[in-house]
């Protein structure tokens, strides 16, 4: 029995299966190609889509949202209903609440009492750096919640009721 041969053939086989990707843990390269594509870019305020995470790396979507996974455990990254996620940086303070929970504290930062003017949609836009749709939807919202008036064409809003108290009506 020729044993050099078997032992070449085997060695082969190794070579072989060593240059392959392995199953196990290719989600932690990606997730760590990602963090440095973070750190390498300071501007990045968005993860790449799990489509294009997936063509990059040549994985599957599970290995991909793992990845997602992994890189939102080390506070790295979070989801962003409707959205892409979003990157987490260190030291950086974002509110991450809902846009309608933001807007009810105008109510005590402008000191806003009954039947002064809510400020317009616009201004509203700019100070949340959220678009005009957006913003209408959370002033509806707080509308529909008795806080706000109606909005009619060249009437500004104004305010029918404070945030955590009853008012008469």
């Amino acid at each position: 029995m020729n044993t050099r041969g078997a032992e070449s053939r085997q060695k082969r086989r190794r070579d072989v299966v060593s240059r392959q990707a392995s199953p196990r843990g290719t989600f932690l390269h990606v997730a760590e190609a990602v963090k440095a594509q973070i750190d390498a870019d300071p501007a990045m305020t968005e993860l790449p889509t799990l489509a294009e995470l997936m063509a990059a790396h040549n994985v599957s979507r599970g290995v991909a949202i793992r990845a997602f996974k992994v890189l939102k455990e080390e506070g790295r990254a979070e989801p962003a209903l409707g959205s892409r996620w979003r990157v987490v940086r260190t030291g950086e303070h974002q509110d991450r609440r809902p846009l309608t929970e933001r807007m009810t504290d105008i109510f005590r930062t402008d000191k806003l009492n009954v039947g002064d003017e809510f400020p317009s949609t616009t201004a509203l836009a700019d100070r949340f750096d959220a678009s005009r749709p957006t913003v209408a939807k959370a002033l509806d919202k707080l509308g529909a919640d008795g806080l706000l008036s109606e909005s009619r064409q060249g009437k500004r809003r104004t305010v029918l009721a404070l945030p955590g108290r009853k008012e008469p009506s």
